[in-house]
């Protein structure tokens, strides 16, 4: 199945190299204000094929802690924001793919089990 804690930023690195990455690094910055404050759980929703995978990919790669992914973000967007630093690399992220979850499966009820 993969490893949930703290997965790899290798997807992540794969987004940058593409010759069409767009930076949304800023989403980085709109959740690190979250942090701490009753609005902390978010959905990062998009209509279909706009990104909700390199998003959640990105976010993982920034604040998993058992890697230091810097040179990733030093040339981003989100470098420049006051709150880089403080959340870099600095908690542990669980990462579940459920479209990953449906594939193994026939339905949403065998998921369940």
């Amino acid at each position: 199945m993969g490893s949930y804690l703290n997965p790899g930023s290798t997807l992540f690195r794969g987004s940058l190299r593409s010759k069409i990455y767009v930076d949304k690094s800023g989403l980085i910055e709109k959740t690190n204000d979250l942090i701490c404050t009753e609005q902390k759980y978010v959905c990062v929703s998009r209509p279909r094929r706009f990104g909700k995978s390199m998003a959640a990919n990105m976010l993982a790669a920034y604040y998993k802690r058992d890697e230091d992914t810097r040179a990733l973000f030093d040339k981003l967007m989100i470098s420049q924001a006051q709150s880089y630093k403080e959340h870099l690399n600095q908690y542990d992220v669980i990462s579940i793919n459920m479209q990953q979850f449906l594939s193994i499966t026939n339905s949403t009820d065998d998921m369940k089990h």
